[in-house]
């Protein structure tokens, strides 16, 4: 059975049109360095303040021997934990993020820090925050800092809105 030549054309024209589309979704992954999620590490969200790696006390930044900064952060209704963090621009940066109830979702303006905190699992992010992109969203502080805000864009329930923090990036 032959193709009308019109019909033809408009079957070209819907393949190059999902084949540039596709292109566009994988340049614009590449050049802002996105990528899914690789790291597949459970945990009992019920015993979450329990844990070594999530207790209160370890909760925050700390550098690690290579000079990666590892960032611990637990989301909960309806709180970020802790909710002001410092981090260095132009540094590889780890954050894991893990749920203590249901599911969050985290995001920070201006960087490439977005992912889906999902109870039982521990979201991780390897992430270097550009100073000069991070300026642009951000608020400056008089030390020549800038800060950025940290929120839950997942509706984890009537409380969603008040989940927030702050992120402030140094220069390197």
């Amino acid at each position: 059975m032959a193709a009308h030549p019109l019909e033809r054309r408009w079957i070209v024209i819907s393949v190059l049109l999902v084949t540039a589309m596709g292109g566009l979704i994988v340049a614009t992954a590449s050049l802002h360095g996105l990528h899914p999620p690789s790291n597949v590490e459970t945990i009992d969200s019920t015993r979450l303040h329990l844990t070594p790696e999530f207790a209160e006390d370890h909760l925050g930044v700390e550098r690690a021997k290579d000079g990666t900064v590892v960032v611990r952060l637990v989301m909960a209704r309806y709180m970020v934990h802790p909710q002001e963090i410092t981090l260095p621009a132009d540094t590889p940066i780890v954050l894991r993020v893990a749920s203590a109830d249901v599911l969050h979702g985290l995001h920070v303006p201006g960087t490439n820090i977005g992912t889906q905190v999902v109870p039982g699992y521990v979201a991780e992010v390897r992430t270097t925050i550009r100073f000069d992109s991070a300026a642009k969203i951000g608020t400056p502080n008089a030390d020549g800092s800038v800060t950025l805000p940290l929120f839950c864009n997942e509706y984890c329930g009537l409380g969603h809105q008040s989940m927030w923090g702050r992120v402030r990036v140094t220069r390197p």
